[in-house]
């Protein structure tokens, strides 16, 4: 798998009360959590975010509370991938469980900027910046189960397709 896009670059301790603000937590409605997504920090964020765009960012992505509409909210404004020094927790497991992918990286944050176009070949391990032509290798922990639970769209359809009794 590859997810090719433009960088959005964000700074360490992008929190899930940035990345979606409580008072547009009353609805479910994608479209509505796009729309407001990083808006307190970037306004019109979602307006600049092209399908299959991916956010670059520093240490700690996603702290603060558990709320599980903040990778939705990112996901539904195209981001395909997140590309960190870091992830907190419960954030890194809220993305994977809806199916959007996660790359833990310390190198490349200081090689990219907005607008960068980068390639993530899944594959392979490698982030390619074609803006820069700078090549960055990644591993990460159980990679097969969560690119499984990707490949389904989530946590739920995996479940589904493979028939487990829960």
């Amino acid at each position: 798998m590859k997810i090719n896009g433009y960088v959005h670059k964000f700074e360490d301790n992008i929190d899930t009360d940035v990345i979606i603000p409580a008072r547009y937590c009353v609805t479910l409605d994608k479209k509505e959590l796009a729309r407001h997504c990083m808006n307190d920090i970037r306004e019109g964020f979602y307006k600049n975010v092209k399908d299959g765009d991916i956010i670059v960012a520093g240490e700690n992505f996603g702290c603060g509370s558990s709320r599980e509409v903040a990778p939705v909210a990112i996901q539904a404004c195209g981001i395909k991938c997140i590309i960190a020094k870091s992830f907190a927790r419960i954030f890194f497991r809220n993305a994977i469980n809806i199916g959007l992918m996660l790359v833990i990286n310390h190198e490349i944050y200081d090689h990219v900027s907005t607008g960068d176009n980068i390639e993530v070949d899944f594959e392979n391990k490698l982030i390619i910046n074609k803006s820069n032509n700078k090549k960055f290798e990644f591993s990460m922990n159980n990679m097969s189960i969560i690119d499984e639970i990707v490949k389904h769209n989530g946590l739920i359809n995996y479940i589904k397709e493979k028939k487990f009794n829960v």
